[in-house]
């Protein structure tokens, strides 16, 4: 039985996100996009997962690169997350942001980031899904952002 697109798309929209900024340097050139798939997968080694679109131009970075970052956006970073959602080239200039340990952007007052090394990439319907073993993380205090029901939320 075959599950209607718009009806996956109505259902996935009730579950609750928080999101994310991937990004990754490849010969120098930073790339990145607004992510709200994205977990954790094991303490032991420490892994996450971040699933990318297969033409997304970050996924091309982060599998050439085999290195990437994830920040944590909190509750003032609504405007990062709608830049870095738009397609086309992203707004590394007009947001606070610095190389990460392994080289990746980390988008300033997140609260919290990871860099990580590509572990796996696997091909999943029209997703990667990239395990990434954490190389080094900070978390920060703060609120977060959410992604719910198509808009942006805060936790009241």
């Amino acid at each position: 039985m075959a599950v209607a697109p718009q009806a996956f798309r109505d259902t996935l929209k009730l579950f609750a996100s928080g999101i994310t900024i991937v990004t990754a340097t490849l010969d120098g050139v930073r790339f990145g996009m607004t992510c709200t798939s994205f977990a954790s997968v094991s303490l032991e080694p420490p892994l996450v997962i971040v699933c990318l679109e297969h033409d997304s131009h970050t996924l091309a970075a982060v599998s050439g690169a085999m290195r990437f970052a994830v920040s944590i956006l909190g509750a003032e970073h609504e405007e990062v997350a709608r830049s870095f959602a738009r397609p086309g080239d992203k707004p590394f200039d007009q947001f606070p942001n610095r190389p990460g340990p392994n080289g990746a952007p980390l988008i300033e007052d997140s609260i919290g980031w990871l860099a990580c090394e590509v572990e796996s990439n696997v091909v999943s319907g029209d997703h990667n899904i990239v395990v990434g073993r954490v190389e080094a993380c900070e978390a920060a205090e703060g609120p977060p952002i959410l992604y719910f029901n198509r808009d942006y939320r805060r936790l009241s």
